[in-house]
């Protein structure tokens, strides 16, 4: 067994236009303050990463690690979520999905498409000059809006939405390959990979890519009522990356799973700071530790709640206090009486 690394934090959702949250420099040292160790870098943000420098200059990314190291930081992953969501989606959210595309590709569905297409293959290349294992993103949507249809939607749909997402992303897989980085998809409703099901669907029409992985997030998993614990049975081999984010589900007579038209304090699934809702994190770190899970666990904080200040104070701590540093002897060594056949034989009155 090995013991996970952490704690880590996703910037995303901390980053803005004050200090210290407006800048790599700033930001890195505030968290490395309350204790953080690693920091997980979305690769749409110039202030924090220039991903196709780092993917094309060895020199810029051996510069970027360093000034993190002089910090007492590393970076766990590079994460592309928004831009995973733009390599292939259903044209009802061509608007919204403009806004996370560079000006020159909006207005043009096809080139938004290969600008995020080439975007993850620089993301691939930077993450191996930056000596990561694995990286983190969306799959994006083209079933999704079909999800619980009426009218029932066409044969075959879901299977042609799923055979055109693999036909997308296996260039990209590849790349990611020959770079000896694993994508791992987080598993998200709104994409078309939310749950164990669909990405099973997803690898098979992949032909079994090994790159395609999982980011394990199981607030995503409480929203859906789905067994996040037995997931990591069934899954681990593909668990390569890891956000601890909390979540509580609080069905009413008034509304269950699908309440998302209500607004996020007022939904029966709501996202919380981490101890704050229904996540049982004893019991998943201490699966991910038994299954060998040897790479970060990286706070996403997204509450309802909560401010984003005390979120990321109390997730340092909350998450050292979880991790597990692994066994290296069986508790009952002390009673062994060595390996020997001849003994093993006798004792079995053989």
């Amino acid at each position: 067994m090995k013991t996970i690394k952490g704690p880590g934090i996703f910037l995303a959702q901390f980053l803005g236009d004050e200090a210290p949250f407006n800048s790599l420099d700033s930001i890195a040292d505030y968290m490395a303050a309350l204790g953080y160790k690693g920091l997980q870098l979305p690769t749409w943000d110039p202030r924090v990463i220039d991903v196709k420098q780092a993917a094309e200059s060895q020199t810029y990314a051996d510069e970027l690690k360093g000034k993190l190291k002089d910090k007492g930081l590393e970076i766990t992953e590079l994460a592309s979520h928004i831009i995973g969501q733009l390599v292939a989606s259903h044209p009802v959210y061509d608007e919204m999905y403009d806004g996370f595309a560079v000006p020159e590709v909006r207005n043009n569905p096809k080139a938004r498409a290969e600008w995020a297409t080439q975007h993850l293959k620089y993301v691939a290349k930077a993450s191996a000059n930056l000596g990561l294992k694995a990286s983190a993103t969306f799959s994006g949507a083209l079933a999704w809006p079909f999800l619980y249809p009426w009218p029932q939607r066409p044969a075959g749909l879901v299977e042609t939405a799923f055979k055109e997402l693999a036909a997308r992303w296996k260039p990209i897989l590849d790349v990611y390959d020959e770079n000896g980085v694993d994508v791992a998809y987080e598993l998200h409703p709104g994409e078309d990979v939310f749950d164990g099901s669909t990405f099973e669907m997803f690898v098979d029409y992949l032909g079994g890519h090994t790159r395609a992985n999982i980011n394990y997030d199981p607030s995503h998993f409480v929203l859906q009522q789905l067994d996040y614990l037995q997931f990591i049975d069934l899954y681990h081999d593909r668990i390569k990356a890891f956000h601890v984010k909390d979540a509580e589900f609080n069905p009413t007579g008034k509304q269950g799973v699908y309440s998302g038209f209500a607004g996020w304090a007022d939904r029966a699934g709501r996202f919380r700071s981490l101890g704050d809702g229904q996540v049982d994190f004893g019991s998943i770190f201490s699966k991910l530790s038994q299954y060998d899970y040897d790479s970060w666990a990286v706070l996403e904080w997204e509450c309802c709640i909560k401010s984003p200040v005390q979120g990321a104070a109390e997730g340092a701590p909350f998450i050292e206090n979880h991790i597990i540093e692994v066994t290296t002897k069986a508790f009952d060594d002390f009673a062994g009486t060595g390996a020997d056949e001849a003994f093993n034989r006798k004792v079995l009155g053989l």
